[in-house]
């Protein structure tokens, strides 16, 4: 059976999202690690994937709005690279353009507290990003 972890990875959090149908996706939860410190925040993912059985991570994928990949998409791509060589699982690099702003504004209009808003727009962000995914599963499957 498939179970999707949907990542926005940042600087210092990597929201998570988790799916068990493959149908819709739910927030987890907020890792931290130290800025930039994308070692320490592998071992934290990949300890997690393990924990969970996760078949297939999906991983946002910044990209400026021209389409050009540019450092922080950079990052993404070889957490891709180093998620492929060390799990045997399916990995995919998902296009993320403003699911960090869409989060925080669903968040702003939800009337939560800034301090809420920080601790959840990873989280949602991951959300947005595996559920545009899976609903493009779906579509290419029925469509």
């Amino acid at each position: 059976m498939k179970k999707y972890l949907g990542i926005d990875l940042g600087s210092k959090t990597m929201g998570l999202a988790i799916s068990e149908t493959g149908v819709i996706a739910t927030g987890i939860t907020t890792l931290r690690f130290k800025e930039d410190d994308y070692d320490e925040a592998f071992h934290l993912l990949v300890e997690w994937i393990q924990k969970e059985n996760i078949t297939d991570v999906i991983i946002g994928l910044p990209k400026h709005m021209n389409n050009d990949i540019g450092q922080r998409g950079q990052i993404s791509q070889d957490f891709k690279k180093r998620l492929d060589e060390t799990l045997s699982l399916n990995v995919v690099l998902w296009d993320e353009r403003l699911s960090t702003r869409l989060a925080l504004s669903t968040l702003i209009s939800g009337k939560e507290s800034r301090q809420k808003q920080k601790q959840k727009k990873d989280e949602l962000a991951a959300v947005l990003i595996l559920q545009n995914y899976l609903d493009y599963k779906g579509e290419q499957k029925h469509g």
